[in-house]
């Protein structure tokens, strides 16, 4: 990693990632989960370390926020007299409720763009409701229920705005995207010309970071003061807009939305695929990275309240108030509480 000052990492000896999360049945321990975790300020010093921080991972939409820094530095958002609806949604994973779409349609009709013109595919509403409330209308889900639409609709307002193609945005090349990937270079503090790559689930070119830059990435962004004047004034803005719209960000009963509502915004998270969970802590001035090995979401969530709780951002009263996020229950069909998905040792006794 570069510009990453590393304290002892909490990992097992045979370089095996420990085991964070663990999943209970009655008075035993049915599933386990393992990961990697890292605490970052934004001089690179590295505040908590667990598993191995030098992991490369796909970010995936963890990175949404930071993704979202160029639609408000290009001025695209103050040319087309967006807010912070519009922001927030461009840092979405949004379940696909009808409000999301209103306003993701809304948005694209405002720049003379439509539903055709992304380029994220279409998939079915992570809310149930919303998915069944479509399918009883006898309809079919188009991209703009893509729980990525929001950025893609951000993505091509920047095009327009700057006079660039809004035809194949999503590709590596197009200078959406190099001015993205020159952004994630300058807030994790490396190269990435020769990163891993890939296509990400909505069509965006996605790259391999190491975690421990990843985290500091998120310390950049929560704390801005090293970057360039127009680009940290992009940064706050984007954590204002993620405060005030929270709902927006993901939906009704989302870990994220009640985390950040919960905490008044002293840290702000999204969620990624495949096991990946980021923060922004602004008052602390750090940002955090978690990567879960099996790609289970259950598990980031539950070591990410667990790191929150360590560095007390969610404090006595919160964590009362986010209870079943810190250790959450299991029921069966019929309801009974039959376990539940809890921190290991590992996070519990972080030092």
């Amino acid at each position: 990693m570069s510009n990453i000052s590393e304290p002892h990492s909490h990992d097992h000896a045979n370089g095996t990632a420990p085991v964070l999360v663990e999943v209970t049945r009655g008075s035993m321990v049915e599933s386990r989960h393992r990961g990697h975790a890292a605490v970052v300020d934004a001089d690179g010093r590295v505040v908590i370390a667990v598993g191995d921080t030098e992991t490369v991972i796909y970010p995936r939409s963890a990175i949404k926020p930071l993704q979202a820094i160029p639609f408000i530095e290009s001025g695209a958002t103050e040319a087309y007299g967006l807010n912070d609806t519009e922001i927030a949604l461009a840092c979405a994973s949004h379940f696909g409720e009808s409000r999301h779409v209103k306003l993701v349609s809304d948005w694209l009709r405002r720049v003379g763009l439509g539903t055709t013109d992304l380029s994220c595919g279409a998939h079915w509403p992570s809310c149930p409701e919303a998915a069944r409330t479509l399918a009883r209308t006898g309809q079919r889900p188009s991209a703009v229920h893509n729980n990525c639409s929001g950025k893609h609709a951000a993505m091509l307002t920047t095009a327009l705005h700057l006079g660039e193609p809004t035809q194949d945005y999503v590709e590596w090349a197009h200078p959406v995207q190099q001015r993205i990937l020159g952004l994630m270079e300058q807030l994790g503090g490396l190269d990435l010309s020769s990163a891993p790559r890939g296509v990400d689930g909505c069509s965006i070119p996605v790259y391999g970071i190491p975690l421990g830059n990843l985290a500091l990435a998120f310390a950049r962004f929560a704390d801005p003061a090293q970057l360039p004047p127009a680009r940290a004034a992009a940064a706050t803005r984007v954590r204002t807009a993620m405060a005030s719209e929270a709902w927006l960000v993901a939906g009704t009963g989302s870990f994220g939305t009640e985390v950040i509502e919960v905490t008044e915004a002293d840290a702000i998270v999204k969620t990624g695929a495949e096991g990946v969970f980021c923060a922004a802590l602004p008052k602390l001035g750090l940002g955090v990275a978690v990567k879960i090995e099996d790609g289970a979401t259950r598990a980031a969530e539950i070591t990410l309240a667990a790191i929150l709780h360590k560095l007390e951002v969610i404090d006595t009263a919160r964590a009362l108030s986010l209870a079943d996020r810190m250790t959450a229950p299991s029921h069966n069909w019929n309801g009974i509480r039959v376990g539940e998905i809890r921190p290991t040792t590992t996070l519990v006794k972080l030092p």
